[in-house]
């Protein structure tokens, strides 16, 4: 309760944990309800199932007593060989024993040579342009001239904590939390701080650093001119008054979780664009519906007060303009990113890709609120190789779905196209437009599988799977066999199968590779293996990765909130064989903070991760039940420096030695 509390009065952070409170309105089947229909007629699992459905049924103590080589990392048939971290919370960071984690940028840092260095106590604007932003998520790896010690690091810059960036933000008197109101000077500071970094940066002598004087070096902030391309440009309900042709849009917010195209692009993923707009619809207005859908306006950050466009009351079509996929053309630092309208509007939290068998890219998108949805996107073209400039319109069209799973096991692929099924004129989808601005509501009539908050969905090019991070429900009412809660407060990881290891395919298989929460709780009933050892398991899966061997890598967001007596960090799972659903803990963050990106080079030398808002919370790293803010911090990773606030920042974790992460 204490912790909510703190929450509600911290608002930015309320945001990033809540992620709403479930605004689908449908009767749709959850996956909740879909799982235990099918554990209940199944009786028992079959095939791939019975490695996770065996670890439900053994003792908690046999989970516990794990062998020592179990607790360093090997274990029969796993596909991972590392030490294995100890789980728990403190004020710093902790890796796998025989590896190094270099901080490598800091929120503040410089990204060009004559930019300025940070000073927190006098921050403004234009310094903070020319600086890294703040939130580090979404990570990416794009080389230069096939170079493997030599590339853009493309990073997401998701939202802003005022209470830990701004000193005076916050003060406590007679026990009772004051937080000031916000002022022009700081929204426009976190308007900065916002978008997106790209910087090059080079390997010297096994260390990576940043080249601070690269050509291609670039900041998107929440106020850069972007393009609106694809079937909903130039719509009337995207014109606004300040752009009568629907077709040019300042600035990306709330850039969660991306990706990087197979030609070398940068994607950007508009996720909870509700908190940055204030203000009400004029009575009856035709977007009422369509906002409510997505929780707008949500009035978390005050950018309205002092930006007339995220005041819905004054500027009413502007919240269409966000809520989408953005790329980048890392290659031309004066390009305009371009807001990809073909693969809908909704609260992305990333966009993942893979090269099918006929050449088209499909992108898998998860929708992360409780009860929404799974989509993937199939270009109508196909990749060029060999061709960077004919891939560059790709993302325009195509065709994208909504999965609807089954109790039997079956998922399939709805596509949202006007005219098919219910989407049609007499609906209030007249065009293409309308289906994609109101992705979710067409969703709905499509009876898609209304699911427990979808994050970062990642394919595996070498198994022809995806796997979907299922963070959480704790709206769920009804308790079942996959999840024997209330509330599903630790998530799960399904595993879809394409058929034929298609990924353009319309339909596949699913399966549930882990429930995630502590499996030394008998209620709880998590299923990782047996050889999972107490340091292994985890909660709240966020986002993944699959390198180049297809070996899944797993990050986490929630832990240090749900007294699980640990931080967030990084696991690697295992997906085959005899040690399927066995995790290990190989990362883990400082008190606060939020495990994003990750981001594995194709070498596997180098894996790249995100930590995002350390210090943040109701307890220090001791337990001390208070908030943590400027003035007060429950940590000061990564500087350790009374001068300097708690900074998020990009980590680059090495073997020392050098050789294959894992």
């Amino acid at each position: 309760m204490r912790d909510q509390q703190i929450r509600n009065i911290f608002r930015t952070s309320k945001l990033e944990d809540a992620d709403g409170p479930g605004l689908n309105p449908t009767k749709n089947r959850t996956m909740g309800e879909i799982i235990a229909a099918r554990f209940s007629r199944r009786g028992f699992l079959k095939g791939s199932m019975a490695v996770t459905a065996i670890s439900a049924t053994v003792s908690p103590i046999a989970l516990l007593s794990a062998t020592d080589a179990q607790a360093q990392g090997r274990v029969n048939g796993s596909a991972f060989d590392f030490p294995e971290v100890t789980a728990g919370v403190d004020a710093d960071h902790h890796v796998a024993e025989g590896y190094d984690a270099d901080v490598l940028l800091r929120w503040g840092d410089k990204v060009f040579a004559d930019g300025p260095e940070f000073d927190p106590a006098n921050q403004s604007e234009a310094a903070q342009e020319r600086q890294f932003g703040y939130n580090n998520d979404f990570v990416g790896f794009i080389p230069l001239d096939g170079a493997a010690d030599r590339g853009l690091l493309v990073v997401n810059h998701e939202y802003t904590n005022e209470h830990l960036m701004f000193p005076g933000i916050v003060t406590i008197k007679d026990g009772e939390i004051e937080v000031s109101d916000a002022d022009e000077t700081r929204v426009n500071i976190e308007m900065a701080a916002h978008g997106g970094t790209i910087i090059e940066i080079r390997r010297v002598n096994g260390k990576w650093q940043p080249v601070l004087d690269g050509a291609l070096n670039r900041r998107i902030t929440a106020k850069t001119e972007m393009e609106l391309r694809g079937p909903a440009a130039g719509h009337a309900r995207l014109q606004t008054v300040a752009d009568p042709s629907g077709r040019k849009v300042f600035g990306t917010i709330n850039n969660c979780a991306g990706g990087v195209t197979p030609w070398g692009t940068y994607i950007m993923a508009e996720e909870n664009i509700h908190g940055y707009f204030m203000g009400g619809l004029p009575e009856g207005h035709a977007e009422a519906a369509n906002y409510e859908r997505l929780g707008i306006p949500e009035a978390t950050y005050a950018w309205g007060k002092f930006h007339e466009r995220f005041d819905v009351s004054k500027d009413p079509n502007e919240a269409n303009r966000f809520g989408w996929i953005v790329e980048v053309d890392v290659m031309d630092p004066a390009s305009k990113p371009r807001k990809r309208t073909a693969l809908g509007r909704f609260k992305h939290e990333g966009a993942e890709s893979v090269v099918a068998k006929d050449g088209r890219v499909v992108f898998y998108l998860g929708d992360d609120e409780r009860f929404d949805y799974v989509y993937k996107f199939v270009t109508a073209g196909k990749y060029n190789p060999d061709d960077r400039a004919a891939n560059m319109d790709l993302l325009d069209e195509g065709t994208l779905y909504v999965a609807r799973f089954d109790e039997g096991g079956r998922v399939e692929w709805l596509p949202l196209v006007q005219g098919q099924g219910p989407l049609t004129a007499e609906n209030g989808f007249a065009s293409q437009a309308d289906v994609l601005i109101e992705t979710r509501r067409a969703a709905d009539l499509l009876e898609a599988t209304p699911m427990d908050r979808p994050e970062d969905i990642q394919p595996n090019p070498v198994t022809g799977r995806a796997y979907v991070m299922l963070t959480n429900n704790t709206k769920r009412e009804e308790a079942n066999a996959a999840n024997p809660r209330v509330d599903n407060a630790f998530g799960h990881i399904i595993e879809i199968i394409e058929q034929d290891g298609d990924f353009t395919a319309t339909s596949g298989t699913w399966e549930i590779l882990v429930k995630c929460g502590d499996p030394s709780i008998a209620e709880v009933g998590a299923t990782f293996s047996t050889e999972t050892t107490v340091n292994g398991w985890f909660g709240m899966p966020d986002n993944a990765a699959v390198d180049a061997d297809g070996r899944l890598w797993v990050s986490t967001d929630g832990n240090s909130m749900s007294d699980t007596g640990r931080t967030d960090g990084l696991w690697a799972v295992d997906t085959e064989g005899t040690a399927r659903g066995t995790s290990r803990l190989f990362y883990r963050v400082p008190v606060g903070g939020e495990m994003c990106g990750p981001c594995i080079t194709e070498d596997m030398t180098t894996f790249f991760v995100a930590v995002q808002h350390p210090g943040d919370g109701g307890d220090d790293w001791e337990g001390h039940g208070r908030p943590s803010y400027y003035e007060d911090l429950s940590t000061r990773w990564p500087d350790f420096d009374d001068a300097m606030p708690v900074r998020p920042a990009v980590v680059a974790i090495t073997k020392q030695g050098g050789g294959k992460i894992g």
